[in-house]
């Protein structure tokens, strides 16, 4: 599939057009799914591995939709907002009223995904990109999406396409469809009103929070009652510490968490520590932060993502907080690495086991990978970001915007830690030692053998 397509080369303005209700697919004489057809290549449709838990689901079956027919949709987006916002975007697709949404409820759903996917899944469904995608598809539970990819080609950052793809065959397994980056957070009134300069590296940042003691701020606020803010700031630690790559070497358990180079992370992480609201582990994420807003702000700064800054602001009681909210990329500490990584969990869709053949079911992908799809979803949901290079971005907000940018020039892109790695590790090793850490970071070394002893039993199972 070429990059530039000419009048009689179907290309990616008319496959997008195609989609929408009501619009292109006549005129231009052309489907969406000979698109699709023409851009697939052999070997697309190898998948490895078998195996997967025996956890029982209570997912409802899909119906099995085939090529050009019916397409089942098994979906995690439960709460009201989002699952509005999916069928909205359902509803401008051409071929919307062919497609059974199946809701589940969001925490069953991922805990039985497995068993789920083993059994007679939905031809769609939803999931998320980086370890467990590539755990799905490395038990041989996911149909790989590549032609799909073709139509999207160069439209999605090379850093999203990264994380959509196995490391094990280099297909890609998932399509994205929106993303909320991680940054270091702050408001604009603060920063002028105090000639505050936005830092790049770690000792411009360690100066700017002296300076914000000196006048009266706790400079980084800090709730880690949750158990997942503390995984944002360490992630962040240890990319720039050590980069990328080993950091989802860390995740996936072929590092070691006693390692010099985890070691290196932990000694930036406790000398930043002072600079954080003190107690962290009481206080929920919420609660630190709306100590960034009012008119006497305790904190300066906080490390968190846009969505939940985006609803706390929305929250306050500051007028235009929103408008007065800004964020930088997390500093650079090691020169090598640079800040070449963002942290930006993304949310999109799969194709179950054993649908190479469903053409109707990669028609429905490659549309929620299209700007049209996303448009609709972020009008309804406007807490997220659009994947898509072509997402109508002139109706986001400032802060939007940036985070968009920072995508775009990223290399890579991180999941969270627990997305990147293994449930059962974050669930049953992560969270209770990184509480310990923050509770007595002098005890490092107790932290990280006990650490690296139950990594070997948890990855090895």
């Amino acid at each position: 599939m070429p990059k530039e397509s000419g009048m009689n080369e179907p290309g990616k303005s008319l496959s997008r057009r195609s989609l929408l209700k009501g619009a292109g697919a006549a005129a231009a004489g052309v489907s969406f799914a000979s698109v699709l057809a023409a851009c697939s290549s052999d070997g697309d449709t190898s998948t490895g591995g078998t195996g997967g838990s025996s956890d029982t689901t209570t997912a409802s079956e899909g119906s099995g939709g085939g090529n050009g027919g019916e397409v089942s949709f098994g979906s995690n987006f439960s709460d009201t907002v989002p699952k509005e916002a999916l069928q909205k975007s359902i509803d401008g697709y051409e071929f919307g009223d062919e497609v059974k949404v199946n809701t589940i409820e969001r925490q069953a759903y991922q805990e039985n995904i497995n068993s789920y996917l083993q059994g007679n899944p939905d031809d769609v469904f939803s999931w998320f990109p980086g370890f467990r995608m590539r755990a799905l598809a490395d038990e041989g539970l996911a149909t790989p999406v590549n032609d799909v990819w073709d139509i999207l080609g160069d439209d999605v950052a090379p850093g999203i396409k990264a994380t959509c793809s196995s490391i094990s065959d280099s297909n890609q397994y998932l399509v994205p469809y929106y993303f909320y980056p991680w940054g270091v957070f702050y408001r604009k009134s603060v920063f002028e009103d105090r000639n505050y300069t936005v830092p790049e590296t770690l000792d411009q940042w360690v100066s700017l929070a002296d300076k914000m003691k000196s006048d009266g701020l706790t400079p980084i606020a800090f709730g880690a009652a949750d158990g997942w803010p503390q995984m944002g700031t360490f992630d962040y630690i240890n990319m720039r510490v050590n980069g990328y790559d080993f950091h989802q070497s860390l995740m996936i358990g072929e590092e070691s968490w006693e390692s010099s180079e985890v070691r290196e992370t932990f000694k930036v992480w406790t000398d930043l520590l002072p600079l954080h609201q003190d107690g962290p582990t009481g206080r929920t994420w919420q609660e630190a932060a709306q100590s960034i807003f009012g008119d006497e702000p305790e904190c300066g700064m906080y490390v968190l993502n846009t969505l939940g800054m985006g609803q706390q602001a929305a929250e306050s009681d500051q007028e235009g907080a929103l408008e007065d909210l800004d964020f930088f990329a997390f500093p650079e500490i090691n020169p090598e690495h640079g800040r070449k990584a963002v942290e930006a969990p993304i949310d999109g869709f799969m194709l179950s086991k054993d649908q190479a053949d469903n053409q109707a079911a990669k028609d429905l992908l490659a549309y929620l990978g299209q700007p049209e799809a996303q448009d609709l979803y972020i009008s309804a949901d406007p807490s997220n970001l659009g994947t898509h290079d072509g997402t109508d971005t002139s109706v986001y907000n400032a802060l939007q915007q940036k985070a968009v940018e920072i995508i775009k020039t990223s290399e890579n892109v991180s999941q969270f830690l627990d997305r990147d790695s293994k449930p059962a590790f974050v669930s049953e090793v992560v969270i209770p030692q990184f509480g310990e850490f923050l509770s007595n970071p002098g005890n490092i070394d107790s932290i990280l053998k006990n650490m690296e002893a139950q990594k070997v039993e948890i990855f090895s199972n």
